[in-house]
């Protein structure tokens, strides 16, 4: 693996925002883990799925208010039952990514034990008009339970890695297939690289980061999923995605945009009402930063090539609008719609709100047993 790190960036506030917030969400969820009283073998060799209990974090009222005008007015009453899911960690539910490159069987098999079932079903991929492609082998359940974080064991890589379902469907609607060159443009904390690697074996993956220390937690997270012999294909680079346009101009066969956005799960529970504010400030800038991400993607994939774009906020003015806007000022673009490929197979395991134009897919927590999302995606092909 290549670690490359650019001149030093200026990095807007959101981004070391962002990286505090999952900073102190992942020590936290590393306490949790620690203190479960489990049987120490049988969690190293299976995992025990625990009943979480998270400890009670203060709602940031004004972040509250703000998502109550603007999502009642843009969800109406789909807003209500995702208000009372975002607010309520207790109910969050956590699927299961295998790591092929591991040996699972046994984890597999206790898996199915607890309760678990596949969100795929192990012989089906996804099949669209472009080819087909794999999917993770991922566990989920309907009830809120979570393994213990997987812990790393020197010259052993970890078998499984835990998330929010949701950030799956981009890759799946990305697609790749064997041997493809594969450009994700903001990729810490690492979850969708993984899950790229779990359907197939791209040609090459670049992996890039803006912020410094997302990038080395990145790196780390491969490193610690991937055998070294599939890194040589990987490569890490501290870059901004907007320069794209310019040093890699239609290099890539497949491009995901994971873009900076406000994510609504972590901004509700916003430290302070002075850091409350500054968000919703920075909220507004938003939009602009990633227009500007998706044009560089578009111009970095190849004549032919498509870019996922991705957020994980009900936001319209950070989805479905900034997909509309790239649409304005590239007429050599044309968005896919993603309903029946997509939205239509996996209708079981996620609530997805009513459809707008330009198509996009918005999964939207609703109740107990679909509590996946915030994750909005849309597809892009370059025509020429």
């Amino acid at each position: 693996m290549h670690c490359i790190r650019s001149s030093p960036l200026s990095i807007p506030l959101f981004r070391r925002v962002r990286f505090c917030l999952v900073t102190v969400r992942e020590e936290s969820t590393k306490r949790l883990s620690d203190s479960l009283e489990i049987n120490q073998d049988e969690s190293q060799e299976h995992g025990v799925a625990q009943k979480l209990k998270l400890p009670r974090r203060k709602v940031c009222q004004q972040v509250l208010d703000h998502f109550d005008r603007q999502y009642t007015a843009e969800l109406g009453r789909l807003w209500m039952s995702a208000r009372s899911v975002l607010l309520n960690p207790d109910c969050w539910q956590y699927g299961v990514m295998l790591n092929r490159f591991t040996d699972v069987c046994e984890l597999r098999t206790r898996l199915c034990e607890l309760g678990y079932s596949r969100l795929f079903p192990q012989s089906d991929g996804v099949h669209s008009r472009h080819g087909s492609h794999g999917s993770p082998e991922c566990f989920v359940q309907r009830a809120p339970v979570r393994l213990p974080a997987p812990r790393h064991e020197r010259g052993h890589l970890k078998r499984y890695f835990l998330l929010n379902v949701a950030s799956l469907l981009p890759v799946l609607a990305l697609g790749v297939t064997e041997g493809e060159r594969v450009l994700d443009m903001c990729s810490a904390p690492g979850g969708k690289a993984i899950a790229i690697l779990q359907t197939t074996c791209p040609g090459f993956l670049h992996c890039n980061e803006v912020d410094t220390h997302r990038c080395d937690w990145l790196s780390k997270t491969l490193e610690s999923y991937v055998p070294a012999a599939v890194m040589e294909t990987v490569r890490v680079t501290n870059e901004d995605g907007r320069d794209f346009a310019h040093t890699h101009r239609g290099q890539y066969d497949k491009v995901l945009v994971d873009a900076p956005c406000s994510n609504d799960r972590s901004w509700l529970f916003t430290p302070s009402d002075h850091q409350g504010e500054l968000w919703l400030k920075e909220r507004r800038k938003l939009p602009e930063l990633q227009a500007q991400l998706l044009r560089s993607a578009l111009a970095a994939v190849r004549p032919g090539g498509a870019v996922v774009y991705s957020t994980c906020t009900l936001s319209q003015a950070e989805n479905h609008a900034v997909v509309e806007a790239v649409l304005a000022t590239c007429p050599w673009v044309e968005p896919e719609d993603l309903q029946e490929e997509l939205a239509n197979q996996v209708s079981e395991h996620f609530i997805f709100a009513p459809p707008l134009a330009p198509p996009g897919l918005l999964v939207v927590p609703e109740r107990l047993g679909y509590t996946w999302g915030p994750m909005f995606l849309s597809r892009l092909r370059r025509t020429r």
